[in-house]
């Protein structure tokens, strides 16, 4: 009895968790999958948001170091002039993790880590807060019962999720990349100080420098990150249900949202690598780290978008534009499995300890009422 309780209470709180994410829920009267209040929802996601991004931040920070060595490298890899690859820092993954672990320790690897998990957290909060509430509009509007709309709201949601996020966690962003890509000797020993050498350098506006390309590439990016994942997962659960119709109507598992959303994040990141390396560009544009690792990004290179997608065409070849590809699409597709999956599993955590909470509280107003009750009922002894 009581494991089937267990049971029913997980999957109670997985159809909350649904809620929460702006789904339908199947809840009657009291049941803990009532509706909660947008707020509490709201809260809830955000919580989840924030903790899925913290642990794939730091589960996947090595490949984030490596994919941002490459992309700032402004030497070909190869496939460019003859001998190039020989003067090129880094010249493949395996060779540039060695060289980093040689030059700089494990340590190196986790470069940026600081700032990241500051940019991640809320990044990674707000993002998956503004799907919500745009999923909720939709639903309100019935944008999502028009069959022409119906298949791209999770596209446009995930557009518009992405570019908020980004709007509001820019600047750890841009420390994190200046971080990771200064190698030794370090240009600034902490996120602070780089903070405060950019301001000096650029101003207050040098902490955005790019935001419009990251603009530009997130909102592809996230549409394509969102809007496949929804479409994985809805043709993950009508497979399941073709083939076992019994657990038709069960809620996703972790492995569903993992599988899901490594492949979503996989085809994400390929198609939207190019800006990606633009962007860095203009992020680390001024940075005088040590000549060892090559050209340094000059300022006047990064006027514009345009520009600097043409400047990395004609001077590094078309491989140039998906420098970095493989480590970023190597921590792009776990990154997303992990956040999703650990969002997943948050959520459903938080909203079933909530329910608890509940459960317990009301057990004890009703508790006290009959204790109330009890003694008003009793006899009292006469006053002498």
């Amino acid at each position: 009895m009581e494991e089937r309780e267990a049971r029913k209470k997980a999957k109670a709180a997985k159809e909350a968790a649904k809620a929460a994410r702006g789904g339908p829920a199947k809840g009657k009267g009291g049941d803990m999958t009532a509706a909660a209040p947008v707020e509490a929802q709201a809260a809830l996601t955000a919580c989840a948001g924030a903790l899925a991004g913290a642990v794939a931040r730091f589960v996947v920070g090595p490949l984030d170091v490596l994919k941002i060595r490459f992309q700032v490298q402004l030497e070909p890899i190869a496939g460019g002039a003859a001998g190039a690859a020989a003067h090129s820092h880094y010249t493949s993954m395996r060779q540039a993790l060695v060289t980093i672990l040689k030059e700089e320790g494990i340590k190196g690897l986790w470069r940026g880590t600081v700032p990241g998990q500051l940019l991640t957290v809320p990044y990674t909060a707000v993002q998956f807060v503004a799907l919500q509430q745009c999923r909720k509009a939709a639903q309100e509007y019935g944008l999502q019962e028009h069959p022409h709309l119906q298949s791209a709201m999770p596209f446009v949601s995930g557009a518009l999720a992405g570019a908020a996020a980004t709007i509001a966690s820019y600047p750890f962003d841009l420390l994190r990349t200046t971080l990771a890509a200064q190698g030794e000797p370090p240009v600034y020993a902490t996120m602070t100080d780089a903070a405060r050498g950019i301001i000096r350098q650029h101003g207050v506006r040098g902490l955005y420098r790019g935001l419009g390309v990251t603009v530009l590439e997130i909102m592809p990016y996230a549409a394509l990150q969102f809007g496949l994942y929804d479409a994985f997962h809805a043709a993950y659960t009508r497979t399941r249900a073709r083939l076992d119709p019994e657990r038709a109507h069960e809620p996703p598992t972790s492995l569903q949202s993992f599988v899901c959303g490594l492949a979503a994040g996989m085809i994400a990141k390929l198609g939207t690598h190019p800006l990606d390396v633009a962007k860095k560009r203009f992020q680390v544009a001024g940075l005088k780290r040590s000549a060892r690792y090559g050209q340094r990004v000059a300022p006047e290179a990064v006027q514009s978008l345009r520009q600097v997608v043409r400047d990395i065409a004609s001077r590094e070849g078309f491989a140039g534009l998906f420098k970095g590809a493989m480590p970023s699409i190597l921590k792009a597709a776990p990154s997303a499995a992990v956040t999703f999956a650990a969002y997943e599993f948050f959520l459903t955590w938080l909203v079933q300890n909530q329910a608890q909470q509940r459960e317990a509280a009301a057990a004890a107003g009703a508790g006290a009422g009959a204790a109330g009750s009890s003694s008003s009922s009793a006899p009292r002894r006469p006053m002498h």
